[in-house]
């Protein structure tokens, strides 16, 4: 017997999804803020990524290149690949769902870690899947625990890395020893939005993986190092079967053609590059090191930010200082939502910003609110 409602509703599922929230990005009134919640590069976007977006202002009433062409090429001639191998998507969080949709359904299952990126979960459960979360050990990957939770339902294994928002890396090695384990059907994603940070020798973002394998497919990111977060562009490579599932499924037109140009434009800028890396390679050590001084838990970072862990004290916890670097205007990411109750995510800022948070939650810790 039918059942009548009177207002649409979601098939079964959908409401139990819990909405992905974003960084916050206001602070006390009358403050200069400093946004360090969405690990956005403070160096900005290259000059010549800005340039190419302005190029096509009198342009928009065209429709842009649906098949990402160029950016496609030039990815290609940046990393040698083959550009039959890379899809282009509105960031890679769009990648994420495509993927998931094309190859979750209902009751199958996705595996991620315990803190591993929030899309996982919701991109799984939309799909009318079953997400499994496979514990981390110390905050880092555990390939064992993962092997673990494999089953004959399971469709993909996540593996963000390096991984967000802990900073934790796992080496080449041990994402080749998962993919050896995994059963030929199930889809291994590397998500590798920070992998252009990572100074470590034993890392890989998984190109050579997927160059080689049949169901290893690599995301990611222009929103990071690129700072083209505002743009929405991220791309992913794949072996031909995934990609020919992808382009089937997304949308005709989901890259808009600002992003395009300024996507071409950011690859080739190896100069601006340079100096986020730079950047990143002198503040990243620094501010670990004068945290930790203050009696504040830093998880080791190969990512442009750090996880600080807080004491379950009154007045000196997480939500304290959270409140405490808020009224100073420097706005960090609360991490409630993915497990890590009494932890702020801390992105590397310019560097005013970063001298101010060390200043600020050093005054915090040691009661001496007046110098803040």
């Amino acid at each position: 017997m039918s059942t009548t409602f009177d207002r649409p509703v979601p098939r079964p599922g959908v409401l139990d999804i819990e909405a992905y929230v974003p960084g916050k990005s206001a602070a006390a009134p009358g403050v200069k803020v400093y946004k360090l919640s969405s690990n956005e590069t403070p160096l900005g976007a290259s000059p010549a990524a800005i340039a190419a977006f302005g190029s096509l202002r009198d342009k928009l009433e065209l429709y842009p290149d649906g098949a990402s062409t160029k950016l496609r090429e030039a990815i290609g001639t940046r990393y040698g690949l083959d550009p039959a191998r890379i899809v282009c998507g509105s960031g890679s969080d769009e990648l994420l769902s495509l993927i998931t949709s094309a190859y979750i359904g209902s009751g199958d299952e996705g595996i991620f870690t315990t803190h591993g990126f929030l899309v996982y979960k919701i991109a799984i459960m939309a799909a009318g899947g079953v997400p499994v979360v496979a514990e981390e050990k110390n905050l880092i990957t555990d390939i064992d625990a993962i092997l673990a939770k494999v089953t004959p339902r399971t469709k993909i294994v996540y593996l963000a890395n390096p991984n967000n928002p802990t900073g934790t890396y796992i080496p080449f090695d041990e994402v080749k020893r998962l993919h050896a384990a995994l059963p030929k059907h199930v889809v291994l994603v590397l998500d590798a939005a920070y992998a252009e940070y990572v100074r470590r020798n034993d890392y890989a973002s998984g190109i050579e993986l997927v160059a080689t394998s049949e169901n290893v497919v690599m995301t990611r990111t222009f929103s990071k190092i690129y700072g083209l977060a505002m743009l929405r562009l991220g791309w992913c490579y794949g072996p031909v079967g995934v990609i020919d599932a992808l382009n089937r499924i997304r949308g005709p037109f989901n890259v808009n053609g600002p992003a395009l140009e300024a996507g071409i434009a950011a690859l080739n800028d190896e100069e601006h590059l340079a100096k986020a890396l730079a950047h990143n390679d002198k503040w990243l050590p620094w501010l670990t090191a004068e945290l930790e001084k203050l009696g504040i838990g830093v998880t080791p970072s190969v990512g442009n930010f750090l996880l600080l862990h807080f004491p379950k004290v009154p007045g000196k916890t997480a939500k304290d200082a959270d409140a405490f670097l808020s009224s100073h205007g420097l706005v960090l990411r609360a991490v409630g939502a993915y497990g890590l109750p009494d932890c702020l995510r801390l992105t590397i800022g310019p560097d005013e910003a970063n001298l101010k948070v060390v200043a600020t939650l050093g005054a915090f810790m040691s009661g001496n609110t007046a110098r803040a």
